[in-house]
């Protein structure tokens, strides 16, 4: 029962870890274009975190908690590992301010775990059942196409408002700003709905897997209590990631913050639906550098781009490699 509370609390701590990554990116444009102070925005952030997992349904949290496929006996380890593994990495790009993929860091986490503990034969591969993605494959499927979208969808969408507004009076920007709040609190929601039910489908399966759940249904209390951990990552050390999307790779001005979020928040509620476990972090970024290509392509920061990238692309590899190397001291404990 005591290793059981103690991996909880690593999965919340990792929900945190999330907060200070992805949370923030829902309020990094609210904040660098003034439209609100940073103490409104946290509020209004952590209220639409908190309602997105309770509204839109557990369907990524069902594909995560099915991407390991041990004997109940093994899931603690396998899965105290994989946390491990996916919150020292989430921590370690959070000191650097890089906008790294909290979703990468855990499935790179459960793939490296349930190697090391079973073979190929622990984790549930999968593919894309329908329009619905399953297993790491299915994973990720959603993870790679959701920036490539949130970029395509930004780039179009902020050509096509620059060019509607483009004789508007300067009075409209009054106008702009109040919008913004609306697309950061639906960002903010859709984060909740995809990124709140990671910590949900591991929580879950640890609860089902020690004979605490019959069924893999999510308890109302871990759903407000993953949430809960996104808040505090955003109010306690997200201002790192805040000033890399909002500043960093390219300076958005209030129009821009209007179009990325609401741009991100089309993406990620559908990816949310669907039951695909994507990044809010790849997304928003992408749709920022959508727009600075959009507008003027020597405008982005291409530097910070590059640093990004490299953390994307060493994400998965990293946190398994991480947690594979945990994974005799939660054997010795579990």
């Amino acid at each position: 029962m005591a290793v059981l509370i103690i991996t909880i609390a690593v999965a919340l701590a990792y929900s945190v870890s999330n907060g200070f990554h992805d949370s923030a990116n829902a309020i990094a444009a609210l904040v660098a274009t003034r439209a609100a102070t940073p103490a409104r925005a946290v509020l209004l952030a952590g209220c639409f975190e908190v309602i997105g997992p309770l509204v839109v349904g557990t369907a990524v949290a069902d594909t995560v908690g099915g991407i390991v496929v041990v004997p109940a006996a093994e899931v603690l380890p396998v899965v105290g590992a994989a946390l491990t593994g996916a919150l020292a990495w989430n921590l370690l790009t959070w000191w650097r301010g890089i906008p790294s993929s909290s979703s990468h860091a855990l499935i790179g986490g459960l793939v490296g775990a349930a190697l090391l503990q079973a073979g190929g034969g622990a984790v549930h591969w999968g593919g894309v059942r329908g329009a619905h993605p399953t297993g790491v494959v299915g994973v990720l499927i959603a993870l790679a196409v959701s920036p490539l979208l949130g970029l395509g969808l930004a780039f179009i969408a902020g050509r096509g408002a620059r060019r509607a507004l483009r004789r508007a009076r300067r009075s409209v920007e009054g106008v702009v700003r109040r919008g913004e709040w609306i697309t950061a609190a639906t960002l903010a929601f859709s984060h909740g709905a995809n990124d709140a039910q990671k910590g949900m489908g591991v929580i879950t399966l640890l609860l089902l897997s020690t004979g605490h759940l019959g069924s893999f249904t999510v308890p109302l209390w871990v759903k407000l209590a993953t949430a809960a951990g996104l808040t505090c990552g955003v109010t306690l050390g997200g201002w790192r990631i805040v000033r890399t999307v909002g500043r960093g790779i390219y300076r958005i001005r209030p129009l821009d913050g209007l179009v990325s979020q609401g741009s991100g928040a089309v993406i990620i509620l559908g990816a949310a639906a669907l039951g695909g476990p994507v990044s809010t972090t790849h997304v928003v970024a992408s749709s920022v550098m959508g727009l600075g290509a959009g507008q003027r392509w020597r405008h982005v920061r291409w530097a910070v781009v590059r640093e990004i990238a490299v953390a994307w692309l060493t994400t998965l590899p990293v946190s398994a490699a991480l947690a594979a190397a945990t994974l005799p001291v939660w054997r010795a404990v579990a």
